[in-house]
């Protein structure tokens, strides 16, 4: 129900435009830096947090306004006075890193989206291929079960569910990429660039999500918040959807520029 719910709040911000998206992202950081505050710091919050949401928030709405390289400089500067504010009285001394790859991986998708039809489905791609690979992996291991991925950091997780995973991420990604092919006249990339890159994509979220997993262990919690019902918190679900949207962010950078990332991404 909670995944029912969820869905279509993302795709409307999706289609209606980038500034419904920076809205979108700006409140997603605020609430994954709140969740990342409360894990790290004994369930307690200070002044600097709050400081630190703020500019999250601001850092991502600005977007349209400043473009990219104004909110990566928000965002370094973000990270840079969370650690120096933060970090210094006592909290987990990663507070500096985790502001800046929240808001970097926040500033990969407003660049991804862009205000291009190409970006609605580059956008589409990513959150297709990330949301199919974590059903896919959930019931492949509820299924097929077998031996553990990694029994130290996530014990729930399976070989069966990172293969099933892939095998449905990667296939979800690739039916997406075809009808792009059909949709949009500008874009003819072949099918198995399509597939190669929803591959990746797919291994990549898995490894994002074996990492929050393992701060999670580290910090003794099942969930980094309980803010959706049945999913735990906004960290639980972005922590797939952080690394495969900046790897994706690459990607368009490397073969295109940074001014046209869902066009590097979908045209070859």
């Amino acid at each position: 129900m909670s995944a029912i719910a969820l869905i279509p709040i993302v795709a409307a911000a999706i289609f209606i435009g980038h500034l419904a998206v920076a809205a979108l992202i700006a409140g997603v950081l605020v609430v994954a830096y709140h969740e990342w505050s409360m894990m790290t710091n004994g369930g307690k919050l200070t002044r600097f947090n709050y400081f630190t949401m703020g500019m999250l928030a601001m850092s991502s709405i600005a977007y349209p306004a400043i473009g990219f390289w104004g909110s990566l400089g928000l965002f370094i500067f973000t990270a840079f006075a969370t650690t120096i504010l933060s970090d210094r009285w006592g909290k987990w001394p990663t507070a500096g890193l985790a502001t800046g790859f929240l808001g970097f991986a926040g500033l990969c998708v407003l660049a991804l989206r862009g205000d291009t039809n190409l970006g609605i489905l580059a956008t589409v791609y990513l959150t297709t291929v990330i949301w199919l690979t974590d059903s896919g992996a959930f019931f492949a291991g509820r299924q097929f079960g077998g031996q553990k991925l990694a029994p130290i950091v996530s014990p729930s997780k399976t070989w069966s569910g990172a293969i099933g995973g892939l095998i449905i991420g990667t296939i979800g990604g690739t039916i997406v990429w075809t009808l792009g092919n059909l949709l949009l006249p500008s874009m003819n990339s072949p099918i198995w660039i399509g597939t190669l890159i929803s591959a990746a994509i797919s291994v990549s979220a898995q490894l994002g999500d074996l990492v929050e997993s393992a701060l999670k262990r580290h910090f003794l919690i099942k969930d980094s918040g309980d803010i959706i019902p049945g999913h735990g918190g906004i960290l639980d679900r972005i922590d797939s959807f952080t690394v495969g949207a900046v790897l994706l962010y690459f990607i368009g950078v490397a073969h295109f520029t940074s001014d046209h990332v869902a066009e590097g991404v979908l045209l070859w």
